[in-house]
């Protein structure tokens, strides 16, 4: 006996809400690191500031960035992800 897969089943509406949040966590990793290294990075060398003996655009856009969206994530995971089961359910009609 060969089990179809239903489209209509919640585990696939959540996998879909899920890979939308990390479409958008992309997103945002993208714009930030885009935003300042092309942002702060784009100017004169000579003009650049320094942390930790850094360029500011690549400690904004590389360092700070990583810890953001690893915040970011760990939050997502916590509160928006759910844990669903890979199994499906056993149907008492059938």
């Amino acid at each position: 006996m060969k089990k179809t897969v239903n489209p209509e089943d919640k585990r696939f509406k959540i996998a879909h809400k899920e890979a939308l949040i990390g479409v958008i966590l992309v997103l945002i990793n993208f714009i930030w690191w885009y935003g300042f290294g092309y942002g702060l990075g784009s100017g004169n060398v000579n003009n650049y500031s320094y942390i930790f003996g850094l360029p500011a655009w690549f400690f904004y856009s590389c360092i700070v960035g990583f810890i953001v969206m690893v915040i970011l994530v760990i939050l997502t995971i916590k509160f928006l992800f759910k844990d669903v089961p890979f199994e499906e359910e056993e149907r008492e009609s059938e």
